[in-house]
């Protein structure tokens, strides 16, 4: 992997989580729904690298990301899922309202995913708590999590589901994570000075 250099543009780093945190934040996408190649940040240049394509025949049933400049126990940013009614292209900013966050292990570690519904896209933007998703998607969540890596020799588990509330408390838990960590770094390596949260 690359060394950053001084002033190069970092999405985790340089985009604003947006001005309605933590109800709307933007989410940033890496897998498109219905994907089954694995991209994930590369955390040092900023681009997207290809992790793996899935073992198993299954797709990613949301757009999946990462909401900037949070941070999380696994040392990554936080992870986000993006209802929406079309596939969204890889590294394109997404307002997204926030509704519930599924709660997870991988590998014995926690690993929280927010489920936000996409605020741009009429088909969805009504919904306004995880409850008010239908139960089969909610269950088509879980199986693809816990099924996906089984034939990586991996476990995951899903804990459960919470509601918008708990989303909330988590999404604040992390900005407050990556300013412990990261603001004066990231200001300072990337030139991201005035990207703030508000």
């Amino acid at each position: 992997m690359s060394h950053p250099l001084p002033g190069t543009f970092n999405p985790w780093h340089c985009v604003s989580p947006g001005h309605e945190v933590p109800q709307i934040v933007n989410g940033i996408v890496e897998i498109p729904k219905g994907s089954r190649a694995k991209y994930e940040l590369d955390k040092d240049s900023g681009l997207l690298i290809l992790d793996r394509v899935l073992y198993s025949s299954m797709y990613y049933p949301a757009n999946y990301g990462f909401i900037p400049r949070t941070y999380c126990d696994d040392k990554d940013p936080l992870d986000i899922m993006i209802v929406s009614q079309v596939e969204i292209v890889p590294l394109c900013i997404v307002p997204a309202k926030v509704i519930g966050v599924m709660r997870m292990l991988d590998n014995g570690e926690a690993d929280d995913k927010i489920i936000a519904v996409n605020a741009g896209d009429p088909s969805i933007n009504y919904v306004n708590d995880i409850t008010e998703l239908a139960d089969h998607f909610t269950t088509e969540l879980r199986n693809f999590f816990e099924e996906y890596t089984k034939l990586e020799n991996k476990t995951v588990e899903v804990e459960e589901f919470f509601n918008k509330d708990v989303a909330h408390q988590i999404i604040q838990e992390a900005f407050e994570m990556y300013e412990e960590y990261f603001v004066i770094k990231a200001d300072r390596q990337y030139g991201c000075k005035g990207v703030i949260r508000k």
